[in-house]
């Protein structure tokens, strides 16, 4: 089976249920027809244990690339977007990554903090949060352009930091190294609202989004402890969007469920490349359709997609 006809099979294997609506998000809770155990840890964990360490590449440093290594038994899933802080300047990760046991290897990032090249620390910590779903799906979409034509995965830095200035500015959050964490740190109470509106639900791998009651975006990982472990960092990037698209008006042509976007994904064509890490990194294409999945240890550990105009 090739990885994105794993893909493919993940996406057919779930059921959606019963939609929640908060405000103007709404969730489409994604369930597992059969369970799996994640035979992984996620980042947050393997941060506790002392197992694993993110440092800049080198003295100097490099925006573009940090350096990961894993001195524990367990492989680490990196997830997409998640925020790193400290060292010369915050960072997001530009795709999710499985890290092997005991190995070490440079990891593709961009910035969420123009305004600070200073080191504050050796390595890096883990935010309790996504860069926001908006700002990921225009990262998916310029790093799957760069991987096409060049095999590196870079965003388009200067995008990046645009879009943290535009809607740093729309949500009165701005800070003095231009930090995405500033936003963040302004609407807390808000965000906290929306994690706690959306709890997992039994057997639940993933969920589809929709804000203002347009498609936002997907996400579907391999087991339902992994949903568990990360969904909070995941709401908290698209609620993020909602609170940020609140006050819109007539902006919800509105899609009664997530068949759309599950359409698209599996009727999208997968461009299949070694992964930064375990497995194989699929970037999945389409009519508006942009996404991406890690497929190892023959199945997709984590799927992202986004549809173009969705309203991210």
């Amino acid at each position: 089976m090739t990885a994105t006809e794993t893909v493919r099979d993940a996406v057919r294997e779930v059921v959606s249920g019963l939609p929640v609506t908060f405000k103007n998000l709404t969730l489409f809770p994604l369930i597992a027809v059969r369970g799996r155990d994640a035979d992984y840890v996620v980042l947050d964990e393997a941060l506790a244990k002392g197992w694993i360490e993110i440092t800049e590449s080198s003295e100097a440093g490099n925006v573009p690339e940090l350096k990961v290594v894993n001195r524990g038994d367990t492989a680490v899933l990196l997830l997409d977007g998640e925020e790193l802080l400290g060292a010369k300047q915050n960072r997001v990760l530009n795709l999710s990554i499985l890290v092997p046991p005991h190995h070490s290897s440079p990891i593709p990032v961009s910035c969420v903090e123009s305004g600070r090249w200073q080191r504050v620390s050796r390595s890096f910590a883990s935010a309790p949060r996504a860069q926001f779903a908006e700002g990921r799906a225009s990262k998916m979409r310029q790093v799957t352009s760069s991987l096409l034509s060049s095999g590196a995965r870079r965003s388009d830095q200067s995008e990046v930091w645009s879009a943290i200035a535009e809607k740093s500015a729309r949500l009165g959050a701005l800070s003095e190294t231009a930090a995405m964490s500033a936003m963040y740190e302004r609407m807390d109470h808000s965000l906290e609202d929306f994690v706690a509106a959306f709890p997992p639900a039994d057997g639940q791998v993933g969920a589809v989004f929709l804000v203002n009651g347009r498609l936002a975006g997907l996400e579907l990982f391999d087991a339902a402890t992994t949903w568990r472990k990360l969904s909070a960092k995941l709401l908290r990037s698209y609620a993020l969007d909602a609170i940020d698209r609140q006050q819109q008006t007539g902006a919800s042509s509105a899609s009664p469920d997530g068949k759309p976007l599950i359409d698209a994904v599996m009727s999208s064509q997968g461009a299949v490349f070694p992964a930064v890490g375990e497995g194989e990194d699929v970037r999945l294409s389409g009519p508006d359709l942009t996404g991406a999945a890690l497929v190892a240890r023959d199945r997709a550990i984590h799927v992202s997609a986004f549809l173009a105009g969705s309203g991210v």
